[in-house]
């Protein structure tokens, strides 16, 4: 085993209804009856808070079919009201929200986050998406969603207008000076005139810059644009990975990608998503899969499946390889996920059942199942590789498989050394060793 490197490996989880597993609502001690309790998202979040994790996110979409029984109405409340409710009961952990740049107004936006970020004494951080769905469109006065090239069009601007309004004005500028009777100097604040092709908004922000600085940036695509788009602005990206082979491979590509774009010292850091089943012993851990894997709904599975692939995967045979899929230069949808799915068959040849096992419980992430000593001599192999900074926990089922990770596998980073003991800081970027732009 290589060594660990001085600086500490990074923990998020992204908190998804009662668990990142499809069948997670079927189990008897499910927590699908409190996905609207905001009560349960403040007790998970202060659960990341005792492991000591970076931050908690929210994924968010803006539709809800409700077309048939199994539906999952886990995007209950809107991300950045929950973190609200969660900041409230949390002193340290980060909050970040998910931003789609295809539906929403920067200015109210960057508003809202600044808010929070002054709210919490810094401690957000925004993901930037460009949505997927023509569903969430037809909420938004649009009948699709616009092509992949014009939304990372529209969100390369957005993301450029909200530094802007992060970045607009300083709180030096608010004097509050009675004596001199002088509220504000008006020499230190003054609009930025922003006219661009999908946006045109005056400036500045009615809310001065973050005690952060700004809030933090993170990405999620995968694709070419997607990267582009976090060499630009990102502070860190999501992605998605299913073996070391291809998370050494997106690495590759960001750093190429920056060497590429002039600011070859640019480090973004990688949180590849994980997916764990963690027990005392290697069979107790293969159980807990084992007893969610039984109740996974099939037509579900299916239904997932044919959203990864943006073709309908119904009338499939279960048990017959799964059909020639077209390469991922002839894809349309989400890239990264559709990459992992061809590694899958290329590394596995499996079944259509198959396939749904490896994908049931985070759609293809990083899936490790074991003892805590097991699961970080893995999370240890990728950290030291330098193919990722951290990882964004995806746990099966909440809270179980959250608690499981804080009791078992944090003090096992920890006694290594790889995992911080108690917050060092107090803002999400002190947290992630991100430094404070100025304006």
């Amino acid at each position: 085993m290589t060594e660990a490197k001085e600086q500490k490996l990074h923990l998020g989880v992204l908190l998804y209804g009662c668990g990142h597993h499809q069948a997670a609502w079927l189990m008897p001690d499910s927590s699908i009856e409190r996905i609207g309790d905001v009560s349960y998202y403040q007790y998970l979040a202060r659960l990341a808070e005792k492991g000591c994790f970076d931050a908690v996110f929210f994924a968010d979409s803006q539709s809800f079919q409700g077309k048939s029984a199994s539906d999952m109405p886990a995007f209950w409340f809107d991300p950045i009201v929950n973190l609200t409710a969660i900041s409230q009961v949390t002193r340290h952990v980060g909050l970040v929200s998910t931003i789609s740049s295809t539906f929403s107004n920067p200015f109210t936006a960057s508003r809202q986050l600044l808010s929070l970020d002054h709210m919490t004494g810094g401690r957000v951080g925004w993901n930037l998406v460009t949505s997927m769905t023509d569903a969430e469109a037809l909420n938004h006065s649009m009948e699709n969603l616009p092509c992949h090239d014009r939304r990372y069009e529209k969100a390369d601007e957005f993301a450029a207008l909200m530094d802007k309004l992060f970045l607009s004005w300083d709180s030096r500028g608010f004097l509050h000076q009675r004596d001199e009777r002088k509220l504000i100097d008006a020499s230190k604040i003054h609009p930025f005139h922003h006219e661009g092709k999908y946006f045109k908004v005056r400036g500045p922000s009615t809310t001065p810059k973050s005690p952060q600085g700004k809030p933090v940036s993170m990405q999620a695509g995968a694709s070419g644009q997607g990267i582009s788009l976090a060499v630009k602005y990102a502070d860190a990206v999501y992605s998605v990975s299913w073996n070391l082979k291809q998370a050494r491979r997106f690495r590759e590509k960001l750093d190429d990608r920056i060497r590429r774009s002039g600011m070859g010292d640019r480090h973004i850091k990688v949180f590849p998503g994980l997916v764990t089943f963690v027990g005392r012993t290697h069979g107790e851990a293969l159980a807990k899969k084992a007893a969610l894997d039984e109740k996974l709904p099939v037509e579900t599975a299916l239904k997932q499946l044919g959203f990864f692939l943006q073709q309908d995967c119904s009338n499939w045979e279960l048990d017959e390889p799964v059909p020639k899929l077209p390469p991922v230069e002839a894809f349309s949808g989400p890239v990264g996920r559709y990459e992992t799915i061809l590694e899958i068959i290329n590394d596995t040849q499996p079944t259509v059942r198959d396939l749904l096992g490896y994908l049931n419980a985070g759609g293809g992430h990083f899936t490790l199942i074991g003892t805590p000593e097991e699961i970080v001599d893995q999370m240890q192999e990728w950290y030291n590789a330098g193919v990722a900074d951290g990882f964004n926990l995806m746990p099966p089922e909440l809270p179980g498989s959250l608690e499981d990770f804080v009791s078992l596998v944090v003090p096992e980073l920890q006694k290594r050394g790889l995992f911080r003991t108690e917050y060092e800081g107090d803002t999400l970027r002190e947290h992630l060793g991100l430094p404070c732009p100025a304006l």
